[in-house]
């Protein structure tokens, strides 16, 4: 009876923030129609600043959860700007936490808003959630030879022309880096050294071709490039041997107490246009990050293990920063569930919205 306890008390840590995060969508979907309409013959700028601000909203809720609730202490290295700026975000990646910490880091210079992502395509089903983070600037692409340049470009293309704000995520990786499955590791190491690049130990060999496109297609949108380096402390074990990430789940079981996050800011002059000198300029982002996980979990030095070079700054997330979102999108929600017709208008948004949705994303760009 003790250990049943033990463990249901485990899982609601877990089935409250996500009966929430996912409870309160409806309401966020039809407050994000109704500014549509509302919006509908005005200039397209005006309707990109309200849906930042709505999605600035729930993605505040988000934080409040993985942030607030779990009492996370985030550390970073290096100088985060304390203003806006249109920036692609590279980072390494090894579990889906990641983009949560790359709205860490957009709310603290206050353009959590702005945050876009470039996504693999078989997220766009995703019920809801698919077609929303498309239409917000999102980009989906496929991997390898279905990657769709053109595609991108165009979408790319027409936010720059609107001069619409940009916090776009990408994970060069592509897949996301596993310490235990061993043959992914060892497959990605022989490619690079099949294309006469270094082989790496803690991360993925970097695929350029997004990244590229992105960075190209916006260059003279851009005010920078965020290098970002994460580790989740959890996977510092015992021995110099890593551990896996913690899934979204067990982060928000409080798994991970501390997360160190290394930014550098890379200035547009710095990156080569060229696509032949920029898989170089990639890989050698990468290989600094190898270079500074393999410190992090293996050195045998006390002072340097467990760190990222230079001093690290805990960052605290005020709770008003992000409550207020919780209260709103929660009022919206509740009264929708107090009622036989807000119930079914509930369900209906939920139907309705995932299967425009679908229909959606595979007709648009």
């Amino acid at each position: 009876m003790l250990l049943s306890l033990v463990v249901h008390t485990y899982s609601l840590r877990y089935w409250f923030p996500a009966v929430v995060m996912l409870g309160t969508a409806p309401a966020y979907v039809l407050s994000w129609g109704a500014c549509r309409v509302l919006t509908a013959v005005l200039p397209s700028r005006l309707y990109r600043r309200m849906d930042d601000h709505l999605y600035n909203i729930y993605q505040s809720l988000v934080l409040f959860f993985f942030e607030n609730y779990t009492g996370v202490e985030i550390v970073i290295y290096g100088d985060v700007p304390k203003i806006k700026e249109n920036v692609v975000y590279l980072s390494n990646h090894q579990c889906t936490a990641d983009w949560i910490i790359a709205d860490m880091l957009a709310i603290r210079q206050k353009a959590l808003g702005h945050v876009r992502y470039v996504l693999k395509d078989g997220l766009k089903w995703l019920p809801l959630y698919g077609w929303y983070f498309s239409q917000h600037g999102g980009v989906y692409v496929k991997r390898s030879a279905k990657f769709d340049e053109k595609a991108m470009k165009k979408k790319l293309s027409s936010q720059t022309v609107l001069g619409t704000p940009m916090y776009l995520v990408i994970f060069p990786e592509g897949t996301r880096y596993n310490p235990e499955l061993k043959k992914m590791i060892s497959d990605s190491q022989a490619f690079a050294t099949k294309e006469g690049l270094a082989a790496l130990d803690h991360v993925l060999t970097p695929r350029m071709k997004a990244s590229h496109v992105a960075i190209e297609t916006m260059r003279d949108h851009l005010d920078a490039v965020y290098d970002i380096t994460v580790v989740y402390e959890a996977t510092l074990g015992k021995s110099s041997d890593r551990q896996p990430a913690p899934t979204m789940p067990e982060f928000l079981c409080k798994e991970s107490p501390r997360v160190h996050i290394h930014f550098e800011r890379v200035d547009m002059k710095e990156i080569p246009p060229e696509s032949v000198f920029f898989r170089g300029w990639l890989h050698k982002r990468f290989e600094i990050k190898d270079q500074m996980l393999t410190t992090f979990y293996e050195s045998e030095d006390p002072d340097k293990k467990g760190k990222f070079p230079g001093e690290g700054q805990r960052s605290h997330l005020s709770i008003m920063k992000t409550l207020p979102s919780l209260l709103f999108l929660g009022g919206l929600t509740l009264p929708m569930l107090l009622t036989e017709s807000g119930r079914k208008l509930y369900v209906r948004t939920w139907v309705y919205g995932t299967l425009l949705g679908w229909l959606w994303v595979n007709v648009s760009p």
